[in-house]
């Protein structure tokens, strides 16, 4: 196992070797295991969104904080961020575990990642801890805005779309690139009605879906200002 390449994918070399190797065991194959880091983990990480959000959206009140946060750590953006970091590889799994696909399972990968940072807060503390999740929640922080509150482009795309009684949109992966462990995948929005066909790349199918809902909401805006100009 290759401690070493996991660390520089997380930008973090710790101190203490052993607390990464603990918040990678699963309670199958350890009584050590990292349930404990993963207590530390959700907490340390709810507080460094918070802090993200309170920082980056001063306008926003409380309650559109909290649901922004809730949509950044629940389980699904969590493990997309393991899958980016192909965080499977590195698990320690019991054999039962292995066997039915645990590895990819969701919820361990998720589970795994928030142990991850309990270690590093409990390695180097919270400041180093924010610098870690900063850098990994970039791609996810991009998609969010002051206007748009905890609904992601698609949300927003979908409801338009509904509201004028039009098919919703279709999302087409037409490309990936990269090895993987680092890829990125180019993704096509289609919506015939409105002779709309436009792009948007991520380091995952969902991110690139939501580049692309992006684009096409732009394109969009762009034609009804053009229209009522004339």
């Amino acid at each position: 196992m290759n401690l070493i390449l996991l660390q520089n994918r997380l930008g973090h070399n710790f101190r203490n070797v052993g607390l990464l190797q603990q918040a990678l065991t699963h309670r199958s194959y350890s009584k050590l295991n990292n349930e404990r880091l993963e207590f530390v983990g959700d907490s340390a990480l709810n507080c460094i969104i918070a802090f993200m959000l309170f920082d980056r959206y001063k306008e926003i009140d409380e309650g559109n904080l909290s649901r922004v946060r809730a949509n950044l750590v629940k389980q699904q953006s969590l493990y997309e961020i393991a899958e980016m970091i192909n965080l499977s590889q590195f698990l320690k799994l019991g054999e039962g575990e292995w066997k039915s696909g645990g590895s990819h399972r969701p919820s361990i990968l998720a589970d795994t990642l928030e142990a991850i940072f309990g270690a590093v807060f409990l390695d180097s503390g919270f400041d180093i801890a924010r610098d870690v999740v900063y850098a990994l929640y970039s791609p996810f922080i991009k998609n969010i805005g002051p206007k748009t509150l905890d609904k992601d482009a698609k949300t927003l795309l979908q409801e338009y779309l509904q509201a004028r009684k039009i098919s919703l949109p279709k999302y087409n992966v037409i490309a990936t690139h990269g090895v993987a462990h680092n890829q990125e995948f180019e993704v096509e929005c289609l919506i015939p009605k409105l002779d709309i066909r436009v792009f948007g790349a991520g380091i995952s199918r969902r991110t690139g879906e939501q580049e692309a809902a992006k684009v096409a909401l732009e394109k969009i805006k762009k034609h009804l200002k053009n229209h009522l100009c004339h």
